[in-house]
This record gives C-alpha cells, sequence and structure tokens, in this order.
C-alpha cells in the first residue's frame, strides 16, 4: 500500500474549490442569532492624557447595550507577543493616533457606529515623538524610557578599522512604515457555548496564543476559552497580533450574547500593525580580489507606540545584516525605539527584507568600485557548507546558496542591457523560525471508529497552502491515500498548540511535528497489519481496547540562545536561500520603472508541493514590487486603499521560479520554508536593476517616480558643477 501521488507534486490545494466557488465563510460574514455589533473609539491625538470622557451621547443613541472602558476589564488590560506593553482600551493616556478607548456594543452595527461618534473626550496634548532619531532623551513614552531594545553582534576583530581593506563602501538606507493590506480586513465573532464557555471565531494567524491572551484579560483559566480559526483572507504577520479577539471577549462578557467585531478598511489601516521603518548605516570592507574583509552596521527603528514585535525585528535584522555571505570581521548594532506612531509588528521578513535591501546595495558597489562582475562577487563570498555565518554557526548541510548563484548564471551571462533597460541581482539568507529561542510544535493523530485517520492541526491556514503541504507529509509518511485521513485544523479545543504561522516556519516545524506523529501511528498499523490490507475499522476496536487511538507528534528546531553581548550562537537549525534577477525599464522622461522579468532561484530544501512553492515566490515577488516601488503607510495621512498604492496583476513582470533542492537533514522530508524568503531579496534586486539601467542607485525605499524624479535631478546638479 502506498499513496500514488507522493512528495514533489502538485496536488489540488484543499480549500482550491471553496475559495474559487466563494463559498467559504469568512469571519465577518458569519451570522449567530442575537449577534450584537462592537464598534472603538479611537484616539484623534497621537499623544495626550484624557481629561474627561463623556459618554451620554452614545448612551442615548437608540440600539446601544454597554460602553465599556478600561475599568470594564475583568483581567489584565495588557496584551503583547513579547513585552505586555499595550492596553487594549486606555487607561488614562493615548500614544498613538487610533488608539482604542472605549468599546460600543449596540444591537446592530450602524447604532454602535453612530454612538462611537457622539462620545466627547477632552484631551491634553503631549509632546509628539515621530523621529525615532529624536526618541532617545525625548519626553519617555513609557516609564523605562524611549529605548525599546538594544541589540549587538560582534565577530572576530570588529575593532581593528578598516585599515585592511584595498576599498570602503559607506552608504546610509532608508526605509518606511507599510502596511500589510490583506484583502479581508480584521473581523471575528464571540459567543457563550452551552457549557458557558466562552468561543471565539476570528481571523487569525496563532489560535493559542489569542486563547493565553483573552485567558489573561477576563481572568478566566485558558479551558473557559476556545478559539476559532475562520477562514483568513490573508495574514502577512498583521493577524499575529491580538485584534479584534480581546474585544469580543469583553462584549460576550459583559452582555453574555454574541458579539461581532469587524474592522473597515480605515480602521484597519488605522489600527494594524506596520512594516517597522528602519534607518540603516552600513560600511564595507574587502580586498582588490572581492573578498568581504569586515561590516560595520547601525540599525535605528521605530516600533511605534508599543513593542509587538520590535524586539524580534531588531534581532533578526542584526543577525542577518550580512546577508548570505562570510565576513570574518563584523559589528552590528540593532536598537528599535518607541515613538507616537502606529505600532509596527510582525510582517513578512521581520526586517530582513529592508536588511536586504542595504547589503545588496553594498554589494553591487563593491563589485563596481573593484571590477568585479556582481554575480562573481557573490559567488566568492556566498556562505556554503563548512562556511561560518556572522553569529558564528558553522554550516553543515542545507546551503545551497551557491546553487542559487549557479542557477541564474546563464540568465546573468545572456542579459542584453541597453538604454533604460537594467537587470539587477538580489540574494538573501533566512534563518527558520523564531530566533534562538525554544520554537515548538505539536500536532496529534486519532484512528477514528469510521475508519478514517483524524487529522488534528493547529497550524493555522492563511492562504499559503499549510494545510495541503502538511496533509501531503501526513499522507507520504503513511503510506495512504488522501480519502483515508480528516483534516480537524484551527481549533484550539481539537488541536495542539502548533505555534504562530510566522517566520516560515509552518512546513519545517509543523511538518516535522507531524511527521513524527505519523511515524508512530505507522508502527502501530504496521504491527497491526495494515499495510497488509488489514481493514482500519478492525484495526480501531483493538486500539480503543488498548487505549492507542491517539498519537501524538512534536518537533523543537534545535538552537542555542544567543550571547546577549556579542550575539553569537545557533539562531536558527536551518536557513532558506536565495537569488533574484531583476529586469526593469526605466523611462527618462515619467521616470517610471517598471519590471519586467525575474528570474527566481530558492534553495527549499526539498519540494513539497510545486505547486504551492511556486505560488509563494510569485506572491513575494509582487510584495516585494509594492516595497521597492510604490507602497508606503504615512502615518495620519495615509487612511485608504486609494492612498496607499500596492501591485495590482498589471504590475506583475514575466516570472520564471528555478526550485533548488538541498535538503535539511531535520526537515520533513529534507524541506524548509519558502514563505518569507520569496519576498526577501526582490526589492534589493529592483534597486540594483535601477542602478544598471540608469546609472542612479536609489538609497530610500519606495523609490517611487518622485524619488526617482528628485536623484536624476539632484545627479543632473551634481553633474552640471563639475
Amino acid at each position: 500500500m502506498g499513496w500514488i501521488m507522493g512528495i514533489g507534486k502538485g496536488i489540488e490545494r484543499i480549500d482550491a474549490l471553496q475559495k474559487v466557488l466563494g463559498t467559504c465563510l469568512y469571519a465577518g460574514d458569519i451570522k449567530v442569532e442575537g449577534m450584537l455589533f462592537g464598534v472603538l473609539v479611537r484616539s484623534e491625538r497621537p499623544h495626550a492624557k484624557l481629561l474627561e470622557i463623556d459618554d451620554r451621547g452614545a448612551w442615548e443613541t437608540p440600539g446601544v447595550v454597554r460602553v465599556l472602558s478600561h475599568r470594564d476589564i475583568p483581567g489584565k488590560n495588557r496584551f503583547g507577543v513579547i513585552r505586555k506593553d499595550q492596553p487594549y482600551l486606555a487607561e488614562g493616556y493615548v500614544r498613538y493616533y487610533g488608539e482604542p478607548i472605549l468599546l460600543i456594543i449596540a444591537e446592530d452595527e450602524r447604532s454602535a457606529r453612530d454612538a462611537a461618534k457622539r462620545i466627547k473626550i477632552t484631551y491634553q496634548d503631549l509632546p509628539v515623538i515621530q523621529d525615532p532619531q529624536g526618541a532617545q532623551g525625548a519626553m519617555p513614552i513609557h516609564g523605562g524610557g524611549n529605548l525599546l531594545t538594544q541589540k549587538r553582534l560582534i565577530k572576530g576583530n570588529w575593532d581593528k578599522g578598516f585599515g585592511d581593506s584595498d576599498v570602503v563602501v559607506e552608504h546610509h538606507y532608508l526605509t518606511h512604515f507599510l502596511d500589510h493590506a490583506f484583502l479581508e480586513c480584521e473581523a471575528g465573532v464571540g459567543y457563550l457555548d452551552a457549557d458557558g464557555r466562552i468561543v471565539i471565531i476570528s481571523s487569525t494567524q496563532n489560535i493559542h496564543y489569542k486563547q493565553k491572551e483573552v485567558s489573561a484579560l477576563l481572568n478566566v483559566p485558558e479551558s473557559r476559552v476556545r478559539v476559532i480559526q475562520a477562514e483568513t483572507g490573508g495574514g502577512f504577520g498583521g493577524k499575529l497580533d491580538v485584534t479584534v479577539e480581546g474585544y469580543i471577549a469583553l462584549g460576550v462578557f459583559h452582555t453574555k450574547r454574541p458579539v461581532m467585531v469587524r474592522y473597515t478598511r480605515q480602521e484597519s489601516m488605522l489600527s494594524n500593525t506596520k512594516r517597522h521603518p528602519l534607518s540603516i548605516w552600513y560600511k564595507s570592507g574587502a580586498r582588490k580580489d572581492g573578498t568581504l574583509v569586515r561590516v560595520q552596521v547601525r540599525i535605528v527603528g521605530d516600533t511605534g507606540a508599543y513593542a509587538s514585535y520590535g524586539e524580534v525585528v531588531a534581532q533578526r535584522a542584526c543577525v542577518h545584516a550580512t546577508g548570505p555571505y562570510e565576513v570574518a570581521n563584523c559589528y552590528v548594532e540593532s536598537l528599535m525605539y518607541y515613538t507616537n506612531n502606529p505600532t509596527a509588528g510582525a510582517m513578512r521578513g521581520f526586517g530582513t527584507p529592508q536588511m536586504a535591501f542595504a547589503h545588496e546595495s553594498q554589494m553591487d558597489e563593491l563589485a563596481s568600485i573593484l571590477g568585479i562582475d556582481p554575480l562573481e562577487i557573490r559567488i566568492k563570498n556566498g556562505l556554503k557548507k563548512g562556511s561560518y555565518t556572522a553569529t558564528g554557526q558553522r554550516l553543515d548541510h542545507s546551503a545551497g546558496f551557491l546553487d542559487t548563484l549557479k542557477a541564474i548564471d546563464p540568465h546573468w551571462r545572456e542579459r542584453k542591457p541597453k538604454d533604460g533597460i537594467g537587470y539587477g541581482i538580489g540574494c538573501m539568507y533566512y534563518g527558520i523560525g523564531n530566533t534562538g529561542v525554544p520554537n515548538p510544535s505539536a500536532c496529534f493523530l486519532t484512528l477514528r471508529e469510521d475508519g478514517l485517520i483524524g487529522f488534528h492541526l493547529g497550524a493555522c491556514e492563511i492562504g499559503q497552502g499549510s494545510d495541503t503541504v502538511l496533509m501531503q507529509i501526513l499522507l507520504e509518511a503513511l503510506g495512504i491515500e488522501p480519502k483515508s485521513a480528516v483534516l480537524v485544523r484551527g481549533d484550539t479545543e481539537a488541536s495542539l498548540d502548533a505555534g504562530s504561522t510566522s517566520a516560515s516556519r509552518q512546513t519545517y516545524i509543523t511538518g516535522r511535528a507531524v511527521f513524527d506523529a505519523a511515524m508512530k501511528l505507522r508502527s502501530y498499523l504496521d504491527k497491526k497489519g495494515f499495510y497488509k490490507g488489514r481493514d482500519l475499522k478492525d484495526i480501531y476496536q483493538e486500539a480503543s481496547k488498548e487505549g492507542m487511538l491517539r498519537f501524538d507528534g512534536f518537533f523543537d528546531p534545535p538552537t542555542t540562545p544567543l550571547d546577549p553581548n556579542t550575539g553569537q550562537g545557533i539562531p536558527y537549525a536551518t536557513y532558506a536561500f536565495a537569488t533574484h534577477m531583476t529586469q526593469v525599464e526605466v523611462d527618462n522622461s515619467t521616470f517610471r520603472c517598471r519590471v519586467k522579468k525575474v528570474i527566481a532561484a530558492h534553495d527549499v530544501g526539498r519540494v513539497i508541493n510545486p505547486v504551492t512553492t511556486k505560488g509563494q515566490i510569485y506572491g513575494g515577488i509582487a510584495m516585494g514590487i509594492g516595497l521597492a516601488l510604490m507602497e508606503e503607510y504615512v502615518p495620519q495621512k495615509t487612511k485608504n486603499l486609494n492612498q496607499y498604492f500596492i501591485p495590482t496583476a498589471m504590475d506583475m513582470p514575466e516570472v520564471e521560479v528555478i526550485l533548488v533542492e538541498d535538503p535539511e537533514p531535520t526537515g520533513p522530508f529534507g524541506a524548509k520554508g519558502v514563505g518569507e524568503p520569496a519576498l526577501i531579496p526582490q526589492a534589493a534586486s529592483i534597486c540594483n536593476a535601477i542602478k544598471d539601467a540608469t546609472g542612479i542607485r536609489p538609497f530610500e525605499l519606495p523609490c517611487n517616480f518622485e524619488r526617482l524624479c528628485l536623484l536624476f535631478e539632484k545627479e543632473k546638479a551634481i553633474g552640471s558643477q563639475k
């Protein structure tokens, strides 16, 4: 007996038919009898003391049931993935424009929104910090000061200086806030079940984390809270933090009735976490033959009003600052500050797309000065088996970076530069999973009376295809047909904690947990004669008597904590590698840049499903185009999608994907992740292509046509002075 499809085949996605037909039930579409609606009253100041709140107008609005403030929170009025510093409802102060102050519960959504408009708030404005460069020494936004975290990475003779370098390149790079702009805005509904438990169905990327936060908010045991993931229309990191779940829980707790909270696009853009803006000072030294000798980097980031994932982004940016290259001597300092800007959180790549923009620009600048081909300088310095990363980790396996460069090589040699046409290379490496901390995942399998195998999975499918890939791993490991397994996914009551759908971790980490559970079940089935043709229903009867109906799987990647002073250690068990080659066309009269073609080579360890893998890469390229050329969120100015430009189908180039397989021994069938790696090198390759096409290098993202025009004018003015 064996599954006829096998690993490496592009089977149809589990959720494809429902999504194509439009029959999926998303959170905002759910209707529960007697459902109330919750709407938040938000701050109209970026930093202020709350002097008075007059809610009489809200209470006078027909249909209003409750007006809730922080005083109505029975448990802890704080949440946060790492640091619990963010209030659900403001307590005396607001620290960013749009911070929630009150929650209005009404019989219908219109009444709740009308009531919210009738709240009158008297503010005492406080000094506003908008630039992290000025946060040090300014009025503290929080009691501990405005520096959230400081990370360092030190390797080799970092304090020797650059005297041993034949050429030194030093530049300043700047990136701005980005919005996730997922198709589905944040939404959810909650109710009390027959046992009096609070049940929340929401659009989320981590059900078990939300369960823990709601438990603390309401001061009830976790067993009294059940979180179910609704079909989720995109996340990209923006649905990792608590969004609507806490407010739904409060509404249900106080009214004992079902409550829905769903954000409009304006509310989503106002309140959702953003990509961290990073200011990067980068200095690189190399020998005449192109060998990297020394790198020094200073990173200053803006985490906004609350921590969210700021510490993680600071750490990951620090670890990945030198890119996929072996450098003997480096010093990296990464600082993250609080400001009164919107909270910045997790967004696809956790700071590495910004760093790739910097380190790939530096590599091209070094190549240009030294007269070395940009591809060759990367091959010369690229990480490979036996190399040591910036954290001192030796790569002993699954290090296919040079293979991605070699895959690009024939295309690079065939390029045909001409006026307005340019070609650029962008490379990256990315640690799979969380950085230097325990990062486990678990699942379990059951034998069922109906002769099927129950696949109980806590991983959140957010459109990336994890349901399909993890099912493929299960079927391959057990050697069974798809019809023999039933997926039970996204419910805290029916699954173990699989961790967040983030850090490109689900295929690798949860996939290995699935493999572990499958091997345990396979061993049992083998003993019972299943693989010799015995029926599962018969085996179930024996298993029920023996208490062998459940088989748990677990995996936690082998890592070590990073040294707090030097950043040395083993932060990730495995890394993904990629090289993108991009062709652009720049119109010298309108300064419009169009991405014409992308060739993307990715080391994914082992391809589980080539269709979903390529789909991730196509999506990453699209987001990379937005990062490079058009997307920018301006606090208090960007209010809707008509002011925030994202790539459309018309902006997509011709794409060729090359999948490199350098198996990861600890991964399921050798697989690693590709979700974030798909994005990381794209903006960098576009910027290098712009330089090739125009002779002008962008140092700020996005490099939209206004900024490109200013660069042209600046270059022209400099030329006229010579």
